[in-house]
């Protein structure tokens, strides 16, 4: 599967609202139109998100007419400055901008600053795909063969750079041979699970079980489930992990019957410029996402809705963070440092 992709002066990309009733592919011509389909989670998964940001910004950069460093540049810091406002809690979209931007102002000219952001585009695209493939051969050495592992929410190849983070553990660990099973939440309110993540599993050939959110529980209470792998759109330097709302409720579950719980992430994914997980911000997304579904309303007129697109799991349950750079395990800010700042990841 091609997800995103530049082509042609233009982006690529699979419209994941679209899934999995039919595959249709927008091109996207233009700063605005990028921000519009990822505000509508037409592409969506924190890693996708940063690197269609840059490809946004290639866009920028074509569409133009500075021929000063200055004047582009300042164009550029707009496109940057909307493309990173469409969703606050995936910190690679920030990053991934961030390291663009620093490209293109190292730049000796107008056009110089052209192409260096879209090499540098390319560059974390293809840096990406690497590192999805790198952890998810780190993590699915904690893949018991003949295991059943549960995971919520869509983190292979539709959510990254064209691989998977947690679903790409899962996958790697079927492509080497292990006899796994899948139990998948149906991931309200948008369905990303029943939606996204069945698609791909049914695609790579690995048994998939769908099941509705509130019967993770009794999974892991019957002892059904051998570990829980998730992604995650931001990491505190402590360990605390912001992912799609409901983790937190599976990490305490998994904690309270023993089965170990696991996050996957590329290393852009960890903020040690955050001391917890109560500075992260978290998006809270429109109320028709709650209130209708599949396009008919289903709840009375007025009721006042809460819909918070994340939700915080605190450090103390997570049992591994799964990244291209190795496996980090308590304590966090000294493992996690170890492995993201000392190697000198850009913010």
């Amino acid at each position: 599967m091609e997800i995103i992709a530049w082509h042609d002066g233009k982006i690529r990309l699979l419209d994941q609202t679209r899934l999995p009733e039919e595959e249709v592919y927008l091109e996207i011509a233009d700063v605005a139109g990028l921000a519009a389909a990822i505000r509508g989670m037409r592409i969506r998964g924190a890693p996708a998100l940063g690197v269609a940001a840059v490809y946004g910004l290639a866009l920028a950069a074509i569409a133009s007419p500075a021929v000063d460093c200055d004047s582009i540049l300042a164009e550029l810091r707009r496109a940057a400055g909307t493309l990173a406002a469409t969703r606050p809690t995936a910190v690679n979209l920030a990053w991934a901008l961030r390291r663009v931007l620093a490209a293109a102002e190292a730049a000796s000219d107008a056009e110089a600053a052209r192409q260096a952001v879209l090499a540098e585009a390319r560059r974390i695209h293809h840096e990406g795909l690497e590192a999805d493939r790198r952890l998810s051969e780190l993590g699915a050495d904690l893949i018991p063969d003949g295991a059943a592992v549960l995971t919520h929410c869509n983190t292979g190849a539709l959510a990254t750079a064209g691989y998977g983070t947690a679903l790409g553990i899962l996958r790697a660990a079927h492509e080497q041979g292990k006899r796994i099973r899948v139990y998948t939440t149906e991931t309200r309110p948008l369905l990303q699970g029943a939606r996204l993540t069945t698609w791909e599993l049914l695609r790579e050939g690995i048994p998939a079980t769908l099941i509705v959110d509130s019967a993770a529980g009794g999974l892991l209470r019957r002892g059904i489930v051998a570990c829980v792998v998730v992604g995650a759109d931001r990491i505190a330097a402590n360990g605390d992990v912001a992912n799609k709302v409901g983790t937190y409720g599976l990490a305490v579950l998994a904690h309270e019957n023993g089965v170990p719980f696991y996050v996957a992430a590329p290393s852009s994914t960890v903020d040690l410029s955050l001391a917890g997980g109560d500075d992260i911000p978290i998006e809270e997304r429109a109320p028709e996402e709650v209130t209708t579904f599949a396009g008919r309303r289903v709840t009375p007129e007025g009721v006042q809705v809460a819909n918070p697109a994340f939700d915080v799991t605190p450090h103390r349950y997570v049992t591994a963070i799964i990244t291209e750079r190795g496996i980090a395990r308590e304590p966090y800010d000294q493992s996690l440092a170890a492995l993201v700042g000392a190697a000198g990841v850009p913010r």
